[in-house]
């Protein structure tokens, strides 16, 4: 059975650092662009981060640049995002999403074909 599952999340004090890893199993992480997205209060979901199969990064939020790291081993079937300088504003439940990279279109970090659960991260003192 083909999924993903997030893991690495939990309970960090402002400041603090947390890595967050995406590992799909069923299927080779390797073909696919990766991307991050984080739901805090609401409905809606951000795009945190995301990408390519290849290692090239396709999209950073903005509040992120210069604090998240991505980045992915494909040998271990399995993508990264590494968190620095937390602050309560990045509370949220943070989600992979795979979307496979067909020959011929672009890559895509919206309409992705797979979702994991999410994990948690809380950042409070």
């Amino acid at each position: 059975q083909s999924q993903l599952a997030e893991s690495g999340g939990g309970l960090v004090q402002p400041g603090g650092s947390l890595r967050l890893s995406c590992t799909a199993s069923g299927f080779s992480l390797g073909d696919y662009t990766v991307a991050w997205f984080r739901q805090a209060r609401g409905p809606e979901r951000e795009l945190v981060s995301c990408i390519s199969g290849s290692g090239k990064m396709l999209y950073s939020l903005d509040s992120v640049k210069g604090r998240f790291t991505t980045f992915r081993v494909n040998a271990e079937n399995t993508v990264f995002l590494r968190m620095s300088m937390l602050n309560s504003e990045d509370t949220a439940v943070y989600y992979c999403a795979a979307a496979l990279e067909r020959p011929g279109t672009g890559y895509s970090c919206y309409d992705m074909d797979s979702w994991g659960k999410g994990t948690l991260v809380t950042v409070s003192a």
